[in-house]
């Protein structure tokens, strides 16, 4: 195996340090949850151990019962307060589903994702339990989706769903050091483009797939549960170092979330939403040429001339011309919610 890169190397050496001071000053565990997925074959848990003076608080049966309160529930920090964090390197975590246990460890970062074939739960949502060693014990929603399930959604959030109207550059920091309840605008229709196509298909699901650090997750779910938009688990990144350089490649993120989707759902017909503001085009249009099966529609909503120039600083798309898509996989392209639903329904039949 390659030498892992600077960066990581000194992050984790970061991480090493602090975490012994913090532990050193008495500090404890605590969890914070995200929404996870499966099917009746298997489930993925997704969370994250931090180091903290407030340890988490038993939960209580109510909590425990109350699948739509732990969708997106997990953690109460707000603004930069959610960046300011230090994960818990190498804890041990139980994970419960089911009745069954799995034991696992938290990564560099102290994030958890572990996935655990045949858990036993049916369609729909279910509470799983996580117990890090040394903490107290938290429940995070996950949503099985029926193995028999042939269509779904996957959206991107920034542009597409939820627009910052702040340069690119900028909306990372303006996300961190300011409330994004108070500071993100609803793209028109988009809303009821989803309960639309999620409304005439039961049981299917919507994932929302984004670049963004998984430190916003909390914020962005109760931002769409809000408005009305369909639960489902998001599919995010942890920003900053890797084994191979500086900075994650979100492109290379939204590429590899894709197919392992089409891998673990192989049955489901996508419809994939984005923005013509970056590169969901080519992601979407790449990936519907690799697996033309798994596409059912390509939705593309068109920033404004003046969306655009926040977006990469000119008035047009940048989408390297044209995305690669094979005639077969309709490709539907709309300023906003309603006229992209219009053209889905005419491409859909």
């Amino acid at each position: 195996m390659a030498r892992p890169h600077a960066a990581s190397l000194i992050e984790d050496a970061f991480h090493r340090r602090s975490n012994a001071l913090l532990l050193g000053r008495g500090w404890g565990t605590r969890t914070i949850s995200h929404t996870g997925y499966g099917s009746q074959d298997f489930v993925r848990v997704l969370s994250r151990v931090l180091l903290s003076r407030l340890r988490d608080r038993p939960p209580t049966s109510e909590t425990h019962g109350s699948i739509r309160d732990l969708r997106g529930a997990g953690g109460e920090q707000r603004g930069w307060r959610a960046f300011i964090t230090a994960g818990a390197m190498n804890v041990p975590v139980r994970v419960i589903v089911g009745g069954r246990t799995t034991e696992t460890f938290s990564d560099r970062s102290g994030y958890i994702d572990v996935v655990i074939p045949d858990p036993g739960l049916e369609p729909g949502w279910h509470a799983v339990t996580i117990e890090p060693e040394g903490g107290t014990l938290a429940h995070a929603a996950v949503l099985i989706i029926d193995r028999e399930t042939r269509f779904g959604l996957v959206s991107d959030i920034d542009d597409t769903v939820i627009s910052t109207s702040l340069p690119r550059p900028l909306i990372a920091a303006w996300n961190t050091f300011v409330r994004q309840e108070t500071t993100r605008h609803l793209v028109p229709g988009m809303a009821p483009l989803f309960r639309t196509l999620i409304g005439e298909h039961p049981g299917a699901p919507t994932f929302y797939l984004s670049t963004g650090a998984w430190n916003a997750a909390p914020t962005l779910t109760r931002f769409l549960r809000r408005h009305g938009y369909p639960a489902g688990p998001m599919l995010m990144t942890d920003w900053g170092p890797t084994n191979t350089g500086w900075f994650r490649s979100g492109q290379e993120h939204k590429t590899e979330a894709l197919h392992r989707l089409a891998r673990e759902f192989p049955k489901i017909r996508w419809v994939l939403i984005g923005d013509d503001g970056q590169h969901d085009p080519k992601i979407y249009g790449d990936f519907a040429r690799d697996r033309p099966d798994c596409v059912e529609a390509i939705a593309i909503r068109e920033l404004s001339p003046a969306e655009q120039v926040l977006s990469h600083g000119i008035p047009v798309s940048n989408e390297e011309f044209a995305p690669r898509v094979r005639r077969d996989v309709p490709v539907c392209r709309a300023p906003d919610g309603y006229s992209l639903l219009r053209q889905l329904k005419a491409v859909r039949g």
